[in-house]
C-alpha cells in the first residue's frame, strides 16, 4: 500500500495448562512463557505501531503478594521496552540472589511475570489521542480478584454513544468516554452483577466471607458475563480478557469482522491475532491451529478447563477482505495464496491495456507488500503466454523458422526491480512544499531498466486509497525513465467508503474514489445528486441505527467503474508527467473469487454487516458536505 494506512491491533493470551516447574524441567527455564510470550508479540509487529502492553497473572498467590504485573510502552520501540524492562527487572532480582536462578516457587513469590498467564497487545489507538494510559491491557482493579479485570482487544465499536449513556443509566461515571474505557466498563459491570448474585446466593447457604471468595472463584459464570456485557456492541472485535483470580477469554465479534486464532494441547493454550505467529511460536501446523468462530468466546477457567462458548448468535459472516489483502502477515499459507490469485485475476485486463504487447512492457511491484500479487500477475502472464506459444507452434509448426522458435520459446515476461524504498530516508521537515520536496525522494529507481518513450511500465500496488503517495512520489520517479506509459494496478477495489471496526479510514473525504465520484458529478452538472444524498443522510442523523439506510451509494451509481477509475488516474497525473497514464482496479467478483470466505467488503460496496456501519457512512458523508474535519464515530 503505496499510501500508508496504519494497521490494525494485535493480541496474544497465553495460558500455561502445567506448573512453572513444569516448564523449568521440560525446557530449562521457568521463563517459558514469558519468552514465548514476546515471540507472540515481535511476530505481529506489523499490527500497530503505536504502543505495546504486556500483563502476567500468577495463580494461587497468597493474600499480601502480588499478583498481577503490567508494562506498558508508548516509545518508538514499545515491543522492545517493555521487555527490556521485564527481563532487566528479573535479571536484577536473579542477580541480587544467585543461589535462586531455578527456584520456580522464589521466582513466583519474588519476581514480576513469573507467573502462568500472559497477554500481551500492540496497539494503533483509532480512538483517543495515543498516551501511555490508553494503551492496552487496561486495568479495572478491585480487592476482589473477581471484579478485577484486566482487557486488550483489536476492535472498534460503532455505538459508543448508546453504550455509554447506558453506563450512566445503571448510576455509573465513566472516567472516559472510549470505546475501550467503555468496553472495560461494560464487562466489569457484569463482573460485578454476577459476583454479587454468587455471594447472595452463597451467602444464603450460611458460608463465611472467606470461603465465599473461592467459591466466586471456582463457578464465576464468564459466559454470562460476555453475553450480559456484550449484548447491544455493534463493531468488529475480539476482545481478550484476564480476570485477577485466573479465569481468562478471548472473544469475536458475531459477524467475524475481526480475526482470532487458537491452539491447545496439554501444555498451552494460545490466542492471537494472526494464524502464522503460533505456528511459528509452537512449531505447529496450521491444520492444528483453529479460527475462533463468529459469536464465539474460549474460556480458560483458573483450573484449566477450557470451554468453547457462544457468547451472540452468529450473524452472517463477513470477515474483513481487506485482512486478506493488506493488513495480516503474508506468510500464512491461505492468505499468500489469495494475494498471489488476486495478481493472476488482473492479467485479463492489464493484457489488454498493453495490447498483448510483451516486448515492450516491464513488469514490476511498488511497495513491498504488494510482492506476493505480484507474483500472482507473473503466474498469470506466464499461463498466457505458454498457452499462446503452444497455439503458435501448433498452428505454423511447418513455417516457423529455428530462429522464430527460439525467439518464441524465449518470449516472457519483462521482470524488473523497478523501485526500491529508501528505508533511512525521513522527512524531519514540515512546511509542506519543502517536505513534498523530500517524499519524492523516499523512493530510489533502477535506471536502464526500461526502452525510453518505447516501453509500457506496468506497477502493481496492494490498494490505493488516498493517491496521496502515488501523484506526490512514486509517479514523478517512475516517469524518470521516460516510459511510453505507466499502468498502476490495484490488486484491491476502488474504496469507496470509510471503515468503522477497526482501520484508521474514517473519513470519507480522503479516498481519491470519492474525490473522482465528486469531481465527475460536478462535472457533468449533477450536483443535485450530492445535495439530494446530503438530505437523505441528514434526514436520518437522529433514527436509531438500524433504521438507517446507506445513500452514500447513491452517488456512485451513474458512472462506471471504468469512469471512476479514469478520472482517479487523472487526478493523480499533473503536467509534469510525460508518460501516459492509467490505473486498473481489481473488480468486486474477482475480490470475492480469491478470497471466498472472506466477503466483507464494505469498504469497496457499501455492504455494512452492521447497522452503525451504515451511521457512519452516512455521518462521513455528512462532515464531508458540512466541511467538518472529524471522525464519523
Amino acid at each position: 500500500m503505496s499510501d500508508q494506512i496504519k494497521h490494525e491491533c494485535g493480541i496474544a493470551i497465553l495460558r500455561l495448562l502445567k506448573p512453572l516447574s513444569y516448564y523449568q524441567e521440560k525446557y530449562g527455564t521457568w521463563r517459558y512463557g514469558i519468552n514465548k510470550l514476546y515471540l507472540l508479540m515481535e511476530k505481529q509487529h506489523n499490527r500497530g505501531q503505536d504502543g505495546a502492553g504486556t500483563l502476567g497473572l500468577k495463580l494461587d498467590m497468597k493474600p499480601g503478594l502480588k499478583y498481577m504485573s503490567r508494562r506498558r510502552s508508548v516509545t518508538s520501540t514499545p515491543i522492545i521496552d517493555c521487555f527490556n524492562e521485564i527481563y532487566g527487572n528479573i535479571e536484577a532480582g536473579l542477580k541480587a540472589n544467585p543461589d535462586k536462578i531455578n527456584d520456580v516457587e522464589w521466582a513466583k513469590e519474588n519476581l514480576d511475570f513469573a507467573a502462568e498467564l500472559y497477554m500481551g497487545h500492540l496497539r494503533y489507538g483509532t480512538f483517543g489521542k495515543n498516551n501511555v494510559e490508553l494503551v492496552h491491557p487496561v486495568l479495572r482493579v478491585s480487592n476482589w480478584r473477581t471484579k478485577t479485570l484486566s482487557l486488550a482487544g483489536n476492535f472498534n465499536l460503532t455505538n459508543v454513544d448508546e453504550l455509554f449513556r447506558y453506563l450512566i443509566k445503571f448510576g455509573q461515571h465513566p472516567k472516559e468516554y472510549s470505546d475501550t474505557v467503555t468496553a472495560l466498563e461494560l464487562i466489569g459491570l457484569f463482573m460485578e452483577e454476577e459476583n454479587q448474585k454468587l455471594f447472595r446466593d452463597y451467602k444464603n447457604q450460611g458460608y463465611k466471607n472467606e470461603e465465599i471468595s473461592g467459591l466466586i472463584e471456582t463457578n464465576l459464570d464468564v459466559a454470562k458475563v460476555l453475553r450480559d456485557a456484550t449484548h447491544n456492541w455493534d463493531g468488529g472485535y475480539v476482545m481478550g480478557g484476564v480476570m485477577g483470580h485466573g479465569d481468562s477469554f478471548i472473544v469475536r465479534d458475531p459477524w467475524g469482522i475481526r480475526p482470532a486464532y487458537y491452539y491447545q494441547d496439554d501444555e498451552i493454550f494460545v490466542a492471537t491475532s494472526e494464524r502464522p505467529v503460533i505456528q511459528t511460536a509452537f512449531n505447529v501446523s496450521a491444520s492444528d491451529i483453529k479460527e475462533l468462530e463468529p459469536g464465539t468466546a474460549m474460556i480458560i477457567k483458573k483450573n484449566g478447563e477450557i470451554q468453547n462458548q457462544m457468547i451472540r448468535i452468529p450473524e452472517k459472516k463477513s470477515p474483513c477482505s481487506f485482512e486478506r489483502i493488506y493488513f495480516s502477515r503474508g506468510t500464512d499459507c491461505d492468505i499468500y495464496n489469495e494475494r498471489k490469485k488476486l495478481g493472476e485475476l488482473l492479467v485479463p485486463e492489464i493484457l489488454k491495456e498493453i495490447n498483448y504487447d510483451f516486448e515492450n512492457s516491464v513488469f514490476s511491484f511498488i511497495p513491498n507488500t504488494a510482492e506476493t500479487a505480484f507474483y500472482g500477475m507473473l503466474k498469470g502472464l506466464e499461463t498466457y503466454l505458454n498457452d499462446y506459444k503452444k497455439k503458435q507452434i501448433r498452428e505454423k509448426s511447418d513455417q516457423l523458422t529455428d530462429e522464430e522458435i527460439k525467439k518464441l520459446l524465449e518470449l516472457r515476461p519483462r521482470v524488473e526491480k523497478i523501485a526500491v524504498k529508501d528505508a533511512k530516508m525521513r522527512t524531519f521537515i514540515t512546511q509542506d512544499e519543502d517536505r513534498n520536496e523530500l517524499v519524492e525522494h523516499v523512493y530510489d529507481i533502477t535506471y536502464g531498466t526500461v526502452k525510453k518513450k518505447t516501453d509500457t511500465l506496468v506497477i502493481i500496488d496492494d490498494s490505493i486509497v488516498r493517491g496521496t503517495t502515488l501523484k506526490k512520489s512514486i509517479l514523478k520517479i517512475l516517469d524518470r525513465l521516460h516510459p511510453k506509459k505507466i499502468i498502476i494496478v490495484s490488486s484491491a477495489p476502488q474504496i469507496r467508503y470509510p471503515d468503522c471496526y477497526g482501520i484508521d479510514m474514517a473519513k470519507i473525504g480522503d479516498f481519491i474514489a470519492f474525490s473522482a465520484i465528486i469531481q465527475l458529478l460536478k462535472e457533468k452538472k449533477m450536483q443535485k445528486v450530492i445535495d439530494e444524498t446530503y438530505k437523505q443522510c441528514k434526514a436520518q442523523q437522529n433514527l436509531p441505527k438500524e433504521d438507517i439506510i446507506n445513500y452514500v451509494r447513491n452517488l456512485y451509481k451513474p458512472f462506471s467503474a471504468k469512469e471512476i477509475s479514469d478520472r482517479i488516474a487523472k487526478i493523480i497525473k499533473n503536467d509534469s508527467i510525460n508518460a501516459e497514464f492509467q490505473v486498473i482496479f481489481q473488480s468486486i467478483e474477482n475480490l470475492h473469487e480469491a478470497c471466498p470466505a472472506n466477503h466483507g467488503d464494505w469498504y469497496f460496496t457499501g455492504n455494512y454487516p452492521t447497522p452503525g456501519g451504515n451511521k457512519v457512512v452516512n455521518t462521513s458523508f455528512i462532515n464531508y458536505y458540512e466541511n467538518k474535519n472529524e471522525r464519523a464515530y
